[in-house]
């Protein structure tokens, strides 16, 4: 069985033009932005089928149908996915470079409870009389439901209807377990995770629904709820909205990045696409690496009170590490993108947009507001502000140029202010070259995880999947680690040197010359997870000391108090691992 790369659906999608296939089998006319024709799945005769091309997307107002072009050459025609891809490929003209797949993939189950949850519930936000709530809460938000039903929104009631509902279909309740749609009490009871909520669905790259976020009506707690971690979502991989903007950001250049769900909503709606949110948690390498392969600009549009500036400047850092160029742009005071859109429409939003200025300019420009660069004192504590910033930049020309303008600033020599910025590794930072013999060295994580992987081929995907954050892994193990994961099992280890590409094969070598003890196998491979975890503390701490720098005084020590619970975590973890 052969399986298509995800770079290539990627592509295939980007270079289809989902009106002119559509149009094919449907008569189409421009109706504003869009196009409107009768639904070809219900056998409609008004004109209540909608293409998005901005979306690349088709939507019934009538049957709900909805998709992608591939999902609609799967239901026009009845292909599987993989043949729908090739049929657009071949379209295209584009070579799809077919590699092997080990058996179906295992999540599948998964990922069809998700779709079943996704379309109950949207059809609850749609037809049930209990769900008027819900849509009067919408509608008081000041959004069109009309204009949100494409966007998939659902509605969670309370109850046993869901469970019900999800076993006449088949699906059982280990499966709703495991993909994050019910919870076990702690009595053992099984009920639904998702309670008098409005739901966002939220997709992976290829559009499938992996999880949702709940907005819960009224004042229960938490006020918004996300899926939990499972085999198809994980929240800090994912970005709401990223299935549909990615197309907008290559055309744009430049991604937008909000706080939130509505956000979201009320920019799309409003004209904006190249828009994308977290989803309710610190922003996270793995996000920013996603946006990095889109667009080399990203602009921030957070809310300006002191909470939307921590967040600002703490993703601003994780952004500039990924090699983005990062803006940021100031809200007027007590507005968001929601209520911006709502008060001036898209033209309001486009003007804040328009004077975005560098991330590092921003800082400066509120240490001149607050009076810092009046006193020697004031200069100190500034620069001590300005540095993480420094820090996190990738780009060495941007580098340079920050250096210089914070030396203008603060009013001390360029070299004072680079040797300030050098005092301390970068977290980016990577081994320059391959060892050409020795053991692996203690404390590389990285060489103790390929060498189970090495070793114990069955233990391949298991070790991937265990893995915290990718973005922790240094180069070039990094790579050499992926290619690994995607051996099929039955591979022998002499034979993985036809099978990874140039640039590893003198890692993998020097790997296999290396001494292997298959009886401490279980101790090296939590030992290297153990070191990776020890990592990731460290870049938390380290984030949350460069946060530090534009906190009033009062928020500090919730910092404090939050870096020393994490060093008792860390001393925890490396007595573990001894």
């Amino acid at each position: 069985m052969s399986l298509i790369p995800d770079e290539i659906i990627e592509q295939v999608r980007d270079s289809a033009d989902i009106v002119e296939v559509v149009g094919e089998h449907v008569e189409l006319r421009k109706t504003g932005a869009d196009w409107r024709g009768p639904c070809p799945f219900h056998g409609g005769t008004n004109r209540n089928f909608a293409v998005i091309p901005k979306k690349q997307l088709f939507y019934c107002f009538v049957c709900h149908e909805a998709g992608d072009v591939f999902t609609f050459m799967m239901k026009r025609f009845g292909m599987d996915y993989p043949t729908a891809v090739r049929e657009m490929a071949r379209r295209a003209g584009i070579t799809i470079p077919e590699r092997q797949s080990t058996g179906p993939d295992p999540r599948e189950p998964l990922f069809s409870a998700v779709a079943a949850a996704h379309e109950w519930y949207a059809r609850q936000l749609r037809e049930l009389p209990d769900a008027q709530g819900a849509r009067d809460y919408l509608t008081g938000r000041g959004f069109d439901l009309e204009t949100l039903l494409p966007f998939g929104l659902g509605w969670a009631p309370s109850g046993g209807a869901f469970l019900e509902a999800m076993k006449t279909l088949g699906i059982g309740e280990q499966t709703l377990l495991d993909a994050g749609l019910a919870m076990r009490k702690d009595d053992g009871v099984v009920r639904s995770r998702f309670w008098n909520r409005v739901l966002f669905p939220i997709h992976d790259l290829r559009g499938r629904v992996v999880g949702f976020g709940g907005r819960v009506l009224g004042d229960g707690e938490p006020k918004y709820l996300n899926s939990p971690e499972s085999e198809v979502f994980h929240k800090g991989r994912l970005l709401y909205h990223l299935h549909e903007a990615k197309h907008a950001m290559r055309q744009a250049e430049q991604a937008v990045l909000v706080e939130g769900f509505f956000d979201v909503l009320r920019l799309v709606a409003a004209g904006l696409h190249h828009v994308v949110a977290p989803l309710g948690t610190g922003f996270t390498t793995d996000q920013a690496v996603l946006l990095a392969k889109r667009t080399r600009q990203v602009v921030l549009l957070f809310d300006s009170d002191a909470a939307g500036l921590k967040a600002t400047f703490r993703t601003a850092d994780v952004l500039l590490e990924a090699g983005l160029t990062v803006l940021v742009a100031t809200m007027p005071a007590g507005e968001d993108p929601d209520t911006l859109v709502a008060s001036g429409g898209l033209a309001a939003v486009q003007h804040v947009l328009d004077d975005a200025m560098d991330v590092l300019e921003r800082k400066v420009h509120l240490l001149e507001k607050k009076g810092w660069f009046a006193t020697l004192a004031g200069r100190r504590k500034a620069l001590d502000r300005l540095l993480p910033t420094i820090r996190a930049v990738r780009d060495p020309v941007t580098r340079d140029l920050y250096v210089a303008r914070v030396a203008e600033a603060v009013g001390v020599a360029p070299s004072t202010v680079l040797r300030e910025a050098e005092d301390r590794p970068r977290r980016w930072a990577r081994p320059a070259s391959v060892p050409e013999s020795g053991p692996v060295g203690p404390g590389n994580a990285e060489r103790d995880l390929l060498h189970v992987m090495l070793h114990c081929p069955d233990r391949r995907r298991s070790v991937l999947e265990r893995l915290p954050d990718r973005a922790l892994l240094r180069e070039p193990e990094a790579t050499l680690l992926e290619q690994l994961g995607q051996v099929p099992e039955g591979v022998p280890t002499g034979d993985l040197l036809t099978t990874i590409d140039e640039a590893g094969r003198g890692l993998l070598v020097h790997l296999l010359e290396s001494p292997w003890n298959p009886d401490t196998v279980g101790a090296v491979l939590e030992g290297a997870l153990a070191k990776l975890d020890d990592r990731r503390i460290d870049r938390e701490i380290r984030a949350l000391r460069s946060q530090m720098a534009v906190l009033p005084d009062q928020e500090k020590l919730d910092v404090t108090n939050r870096i020393r619970t994490l060093k008792v975590q860390q001393l925890k973890g490396r007595s573990s691992a001894r």
